[in-house]
C-alpha cells in the first residue's frame, strides 16, 4: 500500500482539504514558481499533450486538476469546440479565468470549481480528458480513474502528464539531488507557505510511475495505454482509451 503524503500535518484535515488549501495558497506565485523550477521544459511538454489529444480531434475535453488554466488553453488548438477546467482550489482558478479572459477564450473554455473523484458531468460526456501534475493529488487515486472512465464517451482518451523519477545514472542522482533540496529551496524563497514545495517534490518522488501507473490505468478499465517518458524521464505522458464497448 502506498504512503499517504500530505502538505501538511495529518491532524490538518484529509489530503483533499490540505491540497485544496496549498493550493489556494500559493496560486500568486505558482505559475512563475513551474517556470523556475522546471527551467520552462513545462511548456514544452504541455504541447505534446496537446498534441495527442488533437490527434483524436474531439469536440469535449475535460481538463482536471487545470490550476491556473495552461493545459486548458493550451487545449484550444487541439480544435475542441468546449473545454472545461476542473480545480479543486478556488484561488487558482480565479487566476485562470483572469488567464481566459485576456486571452478572449470564455466562449471556448469554462473553468469549474470541482472535484476529480466526483466529476459533477453525466456519463460518456467527454471524449478526451486530460491531467497536468495532477493525479499525484488525487486523495482516492482509483476512484480518479473511475471518474473520469466515466466521463469518457467510449472511445475516449484520456491523456495525463506527470511526474516520475529517471532510474539511469547520472540522472537518477540528480534528480534526487534537485527534488530533495534545490527544488524546496527554490519554493521557500518565493512561497509563504514552506510546506507546499515540499510536499509536492516528495508526492513526485513517491508516486508510481511508468509499469506501475499503466497497470493502475490498466486496473481501472483502460486499455491501449502507452507511457512516453520525458526529459530523461522526470516526467511521463500517459495515453489511455476507454472501451468502445
Amino acid at each position: 500500500m502506498r504512503e499517504e503524503i500530505r502538505p501538511y500535518d495529518p491532524q490538518q484535515g484529509s489530503k483533499k482539504v490540505q491540497v485544496k488549501k496549498m493550493f489556494d495558497t500559493i496560486a500568486g506565485n505558482y505559475d512563475t514558481l513551474n517556470r523556475v523550477i522546471s527551467f520552462g521544459i513545462d511548456q514544452r511538454w504541455r504541447k505534446k499533450v496537446v498534441a495527442f489529444v488533437a490527434e483524436k480531434h474531439p469536440e469535449q475535453v475535460l481538463d482536471i486538476a487545470t490550476g491556473t488554466g495552461d493545459l486548458a488553453v493550451a487545449l484550444v488548438a487541439s480544435g475542441a469546440k468546449k473545454i472545461v477546467g476542473l480545480d479543486l482550489s478556488p484561488g487558482m482558478l480565479a487566476l485562470g479565468k483572469e488567464k481566459v479572459a485576456q486571452k478572449q477564450l470564455d466562449h471556448t473554455i469554462e473553468m469549474v470549481v470541482g472535484d476529480s473523484e466526483e466529476i459533477d458531468y453525466p456519463d460518456a460526456h467527454f471524449d478526451a480528458v486530460t491531467v497536468a501534475f495532477g493525479v499525484r493529488n488525487f486523495e482516492q487515486l482509483d476512484r480518479g480513474l473511475q471518474e473520469i472512465f466515466r466521463v469518457l464517451r467510449p472511445g475516449g482518451q484520456l491523456v495525463v502528464l506527470e511526474t516520475s523519477v529517471p532510474t539511469k545514472f547520472p540522472y537518477k542522482q540528480g534528480y534526487q539531488l534537485y527534488t530533495h533540496w534545490i527544488m524546496p529551496a527554490i519554493g521557500r524563497l518565493f512561497s509563504k507557505d514552506n510546506a507546499a514545495y515540499g510536499y509536492l517534490s516528495k508526492s513526485a518522488a513517491n508516486f508510481p510511475f511508468g509499469t506501475a501507473f499503466n497497470n493502475i490505468l490498466k486496473k481501472n478499465g483502460f486499455i491501449a495505454i502507452v507511457d512516453h517518458p520525458q526529459t530523461f524521464g522526470v516526467a511521463t505522458i500517459y495515453r489511455a482509451t476507454k472501451p468502445k464497448k
